[in-house]
């Protein structure tokens, strides 16, 4: 039996494709809106400030820090049920957006997490795209 496989996003959805393509390079792009500043994530093709479709990219060091996080014990995906227990954590960027993503890189998420903590940006690759997850710094 082969090993289960990870979730992955299409790259056929148009507001989220440049995003997921870039991650290829591992870049972590966002979109801030040309007309009022906002910053925008996840992609889309309008600002959630303004309602403008004036958006250019970004790119972003990838670091942040902790928001909140969640400790996964039990997961009934094939993929991740081996990983628990395992961490879903909101993510501030440096930059100032705030995406979902996993921590990895701790045996015990219980314990060797907490709100505010530094972390960095690590990339899963495959073979259209690369998850970034990430990990204490």
């Amino acid at each position: 039996m082969s090993d289960p496989k990870r979730p992955l996003p299409t790259l056929r959805e148009p507001d989220t494709a440049p995003f997921w393509q870039a991650t290829k390079s591992h870049e972590l792009r966002y979109q801030r809106c040309d007309d009022c500043e906002t910053l925008v994530f996840h992609p889309r093709r309008h600002c959630t400030g303004c309602l403008g479709g004036h958006l250019s990219w970004h790119t972003s060091k990838g670091a942040g820090t902790i928001y909140t996080f969640s400790v996964v014990r039990q997961s009934y995906h094939p993929f991740f049920r081996s990983r628990a227990p395992y961490a879903v954590a909101w993510i501030d960027l440096d930059e100032g957006p705030r995406l979902l993503s996993n921590i990895v890189g701790a045996d015990d998420p219980g314990t060797q997490l907490s709100i505010g903590q530094r972390v960095e940006v690590e990339w899963e690759d495959h073979e259209e795209l690369a998850i970034p997850l990430f990990r204490p710094a």
